[in-house]
């Protein structure tokens, strides 16, 4: 876009604008084209995107470039730019919550809300979540906190596809402790906002279920960032 302005063509949202150096460009969601297939598939190849490289930023495509900017100490925003193109050239390896923990495993981390999955103690799939938002509910005459419990559990229930209760509906759902689930949503905000669950996108979730089965540890570390009046 830069070099679009420089050469003074109008620059309409969502329209693909010519690729250029990687670091000259600023993506925004509704663009679309080469440059953001080239973002799509670093995302990918580092475990925050799965599936198809399509060339139009949607919301599978935001809640990956989030997830990477959280991990790499960048504020989570929609827009990519220069400091994510930089970080895209040499991205980091997670550090893990757990250091000693199984090789095959989910850790849950509440303070930088993220995911992260592991395979013989390498990370497969990472990507942006939300949790419980902190704040007091009553259902069916019982009240409570919605917190997202902090420990170390193992996955017992998995329920494929579309689940609706009393709280709303879930997608994929991995229940790790009572009728706390990590599951696909299709409002995962960048703040804790669920009432005690793991939201996670679509895509994300997809990946979850195919990758973990029962018994599968879950570490759950760190305290939520709760952002008053935006849930």
């Amino acid at each position: 876009m830069i070099l679009a302005l420089c050469l003074g063509l109008p620059v309409v949202p969502g329209i693909a604008v010519a690729d250029t150096t990687p670091l000259e460009i600023v993506l925004r969601p509704g663009d679309r084209g080469d440059s953001v297939k080239r973002l799509q598939r670093l995302l990918r190849e580092e475990g925050y995107l799965w599936g198809r490289v399509s060339g139009v930023y949607d919301d599978q495509t935001t809640a990956a470039v989030w997830g990477f900017q959280k991990l790499h100490g960048i504020r989570p925003r929609a827009k990519v730019d220069h400091a994510v193109w930089r970080a895209l050239e040499h991205p980091r390896r997670p550090r893990p919550l757990v250091p000693r923990g199984a090789g095959d495993r989910v850790e849950i981390d509440l303070r930088r809300q993220m995911l992260i999955v592991y395979r013989s103690r390498r990370p497969v799939l990472i990507t942006h979540m939300s949790s419980g938002a902190g704040v007091r509910f009553c259902n069916g005459g019982y009240c409570r906190t919605a917190t997202t419990p902090v420990g170390d559990f193992r996955v017992t229930t998995r329920a494929p596809g579309w689940t609706t209760g009393p709280l709303g509906s879930m997608y994929n759902s991995l229940y790790f402790v009572g009728g706390v689930a990590m599951h696909g949503s299709t409002k995962v905000p960048l703040w804790p906002a669920s009432h005690g669950c793991v939201r996670l996108p679509m895509k994300a979730a997809d990946r979850l279920y195919h990758l973990v089965g029962i018994g599968e540890p879950v570490y759950v570390r760190g305290q939520s960032i709760v952002v008053r009046g935006r849930r």
